[in-house]
């Protein structure tokens, strides 16, 4: 039997197998709202079969977001059109779906990736951005605010806020973004974070502050609705956040009633060297799994079944989320399932296409099915 295929608890909720859409930013919001791409792109990942699609990151607030062409979650526009969407998912899967909250801190008011990325200029609707320390992500970038008492107690609301939102949209688990040098990630690296205060210096410092947020937000929302957090487990540059650190970090949010870790890598600095390789982050995932009491999430290149299978089966991780391999290749699962000897969930209206040596791979996924 195939391990990758055998449900997962995660807190409160049971995953049909242990594949996950990890969240991945499509940069087609208008202010913040969904539109009609994330209705047809979400719509195709939800009849996937995957065990849980996490929906993009998602900003609690206008100036959290990476783009201005950035999902939200922060005013009732924003509300009504991720209704609207998950609305249209919901009428055909009972796939689970959570989604990635996050604020990009000094990464924010960016150009979108395919128009370079770099900050955008004064001309081209620049915002001033906010950090951990005053400190740029990059040469020659607009330097952030450092955020002060008031500051943080905006962004903390504003995270709780869109939890409740969340929650208010029937979403069923809630990942925060604390990884790829976006705010939670800049307070946590010494390469982003030189305050004096209680929340800079010490680990037990820069730790405070994204605690304090999934403090905010577990308080917020019900015992039955996961929380979870998504951080990058080494910023890949000396003197930089490291795997002894976010194991500590993970200890902290599972004795806070953390549901899971997604454990990704990199983004804070842009002299950071990735060892690129297929499974390259999977080690990570291994140590904080085998130190931490919390279903562990693997994700980084792995893009093969079988390599999957061997991930979860050797306990290197509860789970797999697979991003760009998604993108390309959306009914992934079904490909998995077909080379693993599994069953993996399909609409009617597709069961025509499995192969006729596959006559026990597809199985219901119509509400009320079971």
């Amino acid at each position: 039997m195939s391990t990758l295929f055998s449900p997962l608890q995660v807190g409160a909720l049971t995953l049909p197998n242990r594949i996950v859409i990890a969240p991945m930013c499509q940069y087609s919001a208008e202010d913040g709202n969904m539109t009609d791409w994330h209705l047809i792109h979400l719509g195709q990942l939800a009849l996937s079969g995957a065990g849980l699609l996490i929906i993009e990151a998602t900003g609690v607030e206008a100036i959290g977001r990476i783009t201005p062409q950035d999902v939200g979650l922060y005013n009732d526009d924003n509300q009504a059109a991720m209704a609207r969407v998950l609305k249209a998912m919901r009428q055909h899967s009972r796939m689970p779906i959570a989604i990635q909250l996050g604020h990009a801190g000094r990464k924010a008011s960016s150009h979108i990736p395919w128009e370079g990325g770099q900050a955008l200029g004064p001309d081209e609707g620049a915002w001033q951005t906010v950090s951990a320390s005053a400190l740029p992500h990059a040469a020659g970038e607009p330097a952030p605010l450092a955020l002060d008492a008031a500051g943080l107690a905006r962004v903390k609301a504003a995270f709780v806020q869109a939890a409740q939102r969340a929650q208010a949209l029937g979403i069923d688990a809630i990942e925060l973004h604390g990884a790829h040098g976006y705010l939670l990630h800049q307070f946590l690296s010494p390469l982003s974070n030189q305050r004096a205060d209680d929340y800079g210096g010490a680990l037990e410092n820069r730790l405070r502050f994204p605690l304090e947020v999934f403090e905010a937000v577990r308080a917020a929302v019900p015992a039955s609705m996961p929380v979870g957090m998504r951080l990058s487990a080494t910023d890949w540059v000396e003197g930089g956040w490291d795997i002894d650190g976010s194991v500590a970090f993970s200890k902290a949010l599972a004795a806070r009633g953390c549901d899971f870790v997604h454990v990704s890598s990199g983004g804070v600095s842009p002299q950071q060297k990735i060892p690129l390789s297929p499974g390259y982050q999977v080690p990570l995932a291994e140590r904080i799994k085998a130190e931490v009491e919390v279903p562990v999430f693997a994700v980084g290149l792995i893009t093969e079944p079988k390599q999957a299978e061997a991930v979860i089966a050797a306990g290197q991780a509860d789970a797999v989320a697979i991003a760009r391999a998604a993108l390309f290749e959306p009914h992934w699962p079904w490909r998995a399932a077909a080379e693993l000897g599994a069953q993996v969930e399909a609409p009617p209206q597709y069961w025509r296409s499995q192969p006729r040596e596959l006559k026990a791979l597809f199985g219901d996924t119509r509400i009320g099915a079971r």
